[in-house]
């Protein structure tokens, strides 16, 4: 009977130690104002729960548990197949990401993993990165390997400075880009905008002051569109404006604050570039002043650019707008994968 009890006891301690070594916590960060909402907790206890459990897996070589945490039909599919390809594991036990909230879905990238094919062949030992996205619940809704499948761990946050050639000629790709917008140019935007474009939309939202201070608290909340719906509502923004004019101005030589510079080339993929520019939209019904980010792709061959990302957030705030958004806020090509 003690042989049993110490037998059970020394397995249990065994599975203990082995939970503990894989087991990973994991933190998201919001931009300053934005509270942590249940959605959000939900989000850090259940891609806790999942990349513990690869981990787990990982290191016992079997098939994942998905019923950990809670995901949809769809991101249980979506790791399921890369698990097949080949295993993974997160290369660290403390994850502290960026969370952006959008109306109704959450994103988190940057997810640090390391490939364990396990045969010494081409791409065992890789370091790759994981995007994960979530519902308005915060369960896990995908889980996908960052755009580029060869990531490096010297990775900056802006990517490489580019070229002045390459700085000039992205230049003229954006001015026209800017004057399909002042010209209702819908065809030229059809066709610039890649099929699987992600649009990004910050507008700032006020909550009613929960005390006598009178203040009210000011937060932006992100939207997302796919090619199709944003073009739909580009059209009626067309339609019931009799003018428009866009202007684009560069964020400082290094952004309002020290930041990142306005054209710069990812690290990943020599053919696509990330730009940062001031946006003054003006028009017969609406203005606004804005940072726009767009993703470029400016294929080798020569063929046509395409916009694979387009993002806006607001330059103010607050009402008065006396508080610009803080440099270290705006979009930049690591919030992509690059």
């Amino acid at each position: 009977m003690k042989r049993l009890f110490s037998i059970v006891l020394c397995t249990l301690l065994t599975w203990l130690c082995a939970e503990a070594a894989g087991s990973v916590n994991v933190t998201l960060t919001l931009d300053e104002g934005q509270p942590k909402t249940q959605k959000v907790l939900n989000a850090e206890r259940n891609l806790a729960a999942l990349l513990t459990e690869i981990n787990t897996a990982q290191a016992e070589k079997r098939a994942l548990n998905t019923k950990v945490g809670s995901m949809t039909q769809f991101a249980i599919e979506s790791i399921t197949m890369l698990w097949e390809i080949g295993q993974f594991y997160v290369d660290d036990s403390e994850v502290v990401e960026r969370c952006w909230v959008f109306k109704n879905s959450m994103m988190v990238s940057g997810i640090p993993l390391i490939i364990s094919i396990g045969n010494g062949e081409f791409g065992d030992g890789d370091y790759q990165e994981a995007v994960v996205e979530f519902d308005n619940q915060g369960n896990i809704s995908d889980f996908r390997f960052a755009l580029d499948d060869q990531t490096s761990e010297s990775m900056s946050r802006c990517g490489e400075v580019a070229t002045k050639e390459q700085q000039m000629i992205i230049l003229q790709y954006v001015e026209r880009f800017r004057t399909a917008y002042c010209t209702k140019d819908i065809k030229y935007l059809e066709q610039v905008f890649s099929e699987d474009a992600l649009i990004i939309t910050g507008h700032v939202t006020y909550t009613a002051p929960s005390d006598y201070s009178g203040l009210s608290t000011a937060k932006i909340e992100y939207s997302k569109q796919n090619k199709q719906q944003y073009l739909t509502n580009l059209r009626r923004a067309f339609a019931r404006n009799k003018w428009i004019d866009v202007k684009f101005s560069p964020i400082g030589e290094n952004g309002e604050s020290g930041g990142c510079p306005g054209i710069t080339k990812s690290t990943k993929d020599e053919t696509r570039f990330g730009v940062r520019l001031r946006q003054e939209w003006r028009s017969s019904n609406y203005s606004d002043t804005g940072y726009i980010f767009l993703l470029w792709e400016i294929p080798e061959d020569g063929s046509s650019p395409t916009v694979h990302v387009r993002t806006w957030q607001p330059e103010w705030t607050d009402k008065a707008k006396t508080q610009r958004i803080d440099d270290s806020e705006l979009f930049t090509l690591s919030d992509f994968g690059l």
